[in-house]
């Protein structure tokens, strides 16, 4: 049934545009690709493929302390790499900051800084360093956000 505004007070019309608004929103989080499951191969920490799964979490703006986050680089032209995964003493539970990071020439960034000869960037040290000899530039923290680490089963 079509309801004619023209019939209806000014208050009925903004709760019932205020309504609608709120219904679509809350379809569109529920139904996001990044929130659909577990992904394929996302990101490298110490050299290991993990996977995770998408959460429409956000941490930027809650005053939460630097420390309480690891650094996850996400890398225009690699795949992304991590500082931090369980297990490890400082892992901070998937609690990320992601800082972009831009790599102008990736074959002479791999060559110049791949310390385990792996022929990616798969440790965030080597990450640092391509970021300290200037072939990656690090234009800050993005976002930050909760999501999980999941190893990428080997074959």
């Amino acid at each position: 049934m079509i309801m004619s505004i023209a019939n209806t007070t000014p208050r009925r019309v903004v709760r019932r545009v205020s309504a609608i608004a709120f219904l679509l929103t809350g379809m569109l989080a529920f139904s996001s690709p990044a929130t659909a499951g577990v992904s394929g191969p996302a990101f490298y920490v110490d050299g290991e493929l993990y996977r995770t799964v998408g959460t429409p979490s956000d941490f930027s703006d809650t005053g939460a302390p630097d420390h309480s986050f690891d650094v996850i680089y996400s890398i225009d032209v690699a795949t992304n790499v991590a500082e931090s995964k369980p297990g490890d003493q400082d892992f901070n539970g998937g609690r990320w900051r992601v800082h972009s990071v831009t790599i102008a020439d990736l074959d002479a960034t791999i060559a110049s800084v791949d310390g385990n000869d792996s022929g990616t960037l798969d440790f965030a040290e080597e990450v640092e360093a391509a970021i300290a000899l200037g072939l990656a530039v690090d234009h800050g923290v993005v976002r930050s956000f909760l999501c999980p680490v999941i190893p990428v089963p080997r074959s």
